[in-house]
């Protein structure tokens, strides 16, 4: 049995898991690797909510703003350079800390995706210009009609899974669904998983307190910064999306910042419905520090 152990910290947005994660990685001595799909981007700092820099400094970082916004750094290729780092990370420590809230990210790193087809990069970015252009409903519409069996089940507010999915579909000629085996790819060391929850009002006034912050710090001129990139797959989240449609006098600055909160908080609701799938996760409230240590002690002694 390897003595390596990948301690996983999930949750939704705004439930502690930053704070979480630097105590965990301290308590250890060990690095911290990011499963955020958003915070792996250099220029969007505010609206990812990327670690400050005290926070990066308290304890080693890694696949934080990592990547360029025009770079493609999709769930396949994060399981592949995510498993090459941690293999270096645990060449100098036993333990390792994953935060984050993207869940499919979470599941390449943990059990690995399908082998799907590349897209075209002609594809990608007629599709990215039409979401643009067109709006998310025709593709969502679109995809109905390829794959009724995904339609079903995917989250059709997501425009990079909705994306991705078509991408599979036009590329290979066969519904995505068809590709998805579902098979579980073996790990070469052990894994704890870690949930932070909280009563749902509380979490929800977290967010929407978070957003007012976010605002105070400057969301609307980074958006703005990046504005000219708003086709982009790595800018298709919230926070820039409504900003965006601000910058393009559709809505208020006003109606866009309430949007933010109220998506952000539906963004939570459908976080902490996948992660309530997971039966490997042991749920804590964050504010319990002393009792999480203590069970992932009890966990990796065993391991052992």
């Amino acid at each position: 049995m390897s003595t390596k152990t990948l301690i996983v910290i999930v949750g939704p947005t705004g439930s502690g898991k930053t704070d979480l994660s630097i105590s965990v990685a301290q308590h250890y001595a060990c690095p911290i690797i990011s499963t955020d799909s958003r915070q792996f981007y250099r220029g969007i700092p505010i609206g990812t909510a990327q670690p400050t820099k005290e926070e990066l400094a308290a304890a080693e970082h890694h696949f934080i703003a990592s990547h360029n916004l025009e770079d493609e750094f999709n769930c396949g290729a994060y399981e592949v350079a995510a498993l090459q780092r941690l293999e270096e990370l645990f060449q100098q420590h036993d333990v390792v800390v994953a935060v984050g809230g993207s869940g499919l990210y979470i599941k390449a790193l943990t059990e690995g995706m399908d082998s799907l087809p590349e897209a075209d990069p002609a594809l990608r970015e007629s599709l990215a210009q039409r979401l643009h252009t067109e709006g998310l409903e025709p593709l969502v519409e679109q995809l109905r009609e390829l794959d009724p069996a995904f339609y079903e089940v995917v989250d059709r507010k997501n425009p990079a899974r909705i994306l991705r999915a078509l991408e599979v579909c036009l590329t290979a000629g066969v519904p995505y669904s068809s590709l998805r085996t579902g098979k579980r790819a073996e790990r070469g060391f052990n894994i704890i998983k870690i949930g932070t929850r909280m009563d749902r009002a509380v979490l929800y006034e977290r967010i929407d307190r978070r957003v007012d912050l976010m605002i105070e710090a400057g969301l609307e001129q980074e958006a703005r910064k990046v504005y000219p990139l708003r086709h982009l797959n790595s800018l298709q989240t919230v926070g820039y999306r409504e900003m965006f449609d601000y910058f393009d006098g559709t809505i208020t600055r006003e109606q866009a910042i309430e949007l933010i909160k109220r998506n952000s908080r539906r963004y939570a609701k459908r976080q902490i419905t996948w992660f309530g799938r997971d039966e490997e996760i042991e749920w804590f409230l964050p504010s319990e520090r002393e009792k999480i240590l203590q069970y992932i002690d009890s966990k990796v002694c065993t391991l052992k």
